[in-house]
């Protein structure tokens, strides 16, 4: 990606905190997405000891993590505080029964950024990411992070967004101004490539296009803006729109209208790898793997 379309940190984190309060009730892609990431660990066997929610959020898969891995070390890391106030909060008081916690069982919450985590080497067996990797303007960072505090046979799994994400909003903004209005993010190959160079082993990765749909163009704004997903690149405007500016906009996504309604696609892309038992992976330079093969003696 170019660089006019990185997303600045400070800016990503001051949006979510900005949006803790207003998340859960626009958070439907985010929900959906997790439950489908739930589905694809009830079929993976693991007893972890240290699982990590790495971009948690307000906490919304934390019940199911607690639930799946009754024993475990629950840990709860986010970039924004705010959205750890909301998780701190639906584990205590009036909303702990919902979340069917003992003072034992509370996920521990952190704040903290997945491109310099807070934790130990090998300290972790399990890194689940929902969500967060699209925040990252390349993920060999983020990956190396993942790999330097997973134990030797920990797993991450995660979801992301593809490139074809917010495409019809790309289309709608198309020829405004010079300026970036919508994020951008990173191909499902490239990131299988950037998992094998960080050394996880036998990466598997898939992809499915979600769509909402929306009456009006100033719905899909104001959804994004309530979870804190709207326009974050380096080369945004800093003013405000002017109101025929706005107005072709509207017109443009006005074409993309079908059956009465606005569609808003999202590119999900699901991914899980391991860290391999002993020493990195190895790669040749065009990134195929090296096996080795040993003789028995």
């Amino acid at each position: 990606m170019s660089e006019a379309f990185y997303t600045g940190k400070a800016a990503v984190r001051a949006a979510f905190d900005k949006a803790a309060e207003s998340y859960d009730a626009a958070a439907v892609l985010q929900r959906e997405v997790a439950d489908r990431m739930l589905d694809r660990l009830s079929l993976v066997k693991l007893n972890p000891a240290r699982v990590l929610d790495a971009g948690c959020g307000t906490g919304y898969a934390l019940p199911a993590l607690r639930e799946r891995f009754a024993t475990a070390q629950l840990l709860a890391l986010d970039l924004a505080p705010g959205m750890l106030q909301v998780v701190a909060r639906k584990q205590s008081g009036g909303l702990r029964k919902l979340f069917g916690l003992l003072d034992r069982q509370k996920a521990m919450p952190v704040c903290g950024d997945v491109e310099a985590l807070p934790f130990a080497d090998a300290s972790l067996d399990l890194i689940w990411s929902s969500l967060t990797i699209q925040w990252c303007n390349t993920p060999d960072a983020v990956f190396a992070e993942f790999f330097r505090v997973l134990k030797p046979g920990g797993l991450l799994m995660f979801a992301t967004l593809g490139p074809d994400t917010l495409k019809e909003l790309r289309v709608a903004f198309d020829g405004v101004d010079g300026y970036s209005h919508v994020n951008r993010f990173i191909d499902m190959h490239d990131l299988g490539d950037a998992l094998g160079q960080q050394g996880f082993a036998g990466p598997v990765m898939d992809m499915e296009y979600l769509t909402l749909t929306y009456k009006d163009a100033r719905g899909v704004m104001r959804d994004l803006k309530d979870i804190g997903a709207s326009n974050h690149t380096d080369g945004r405007r800093q003013g405000l729109m002017g109101k025929a500016a706005w107005r072709q906009v509207q017109a443009q996504y006005e074409t993309l209208r079908r059956d009465g309604v606005l569609p808003c696609t999202y590119e999900v892309i699901y991914g899980h790898a391991w860290k391999p038992e002993s020493g990195p992976v190895r790669h040749l330079p065009d990134g195929a793997q090296i096996i080795e093969f040993r003789p028995r003696r």
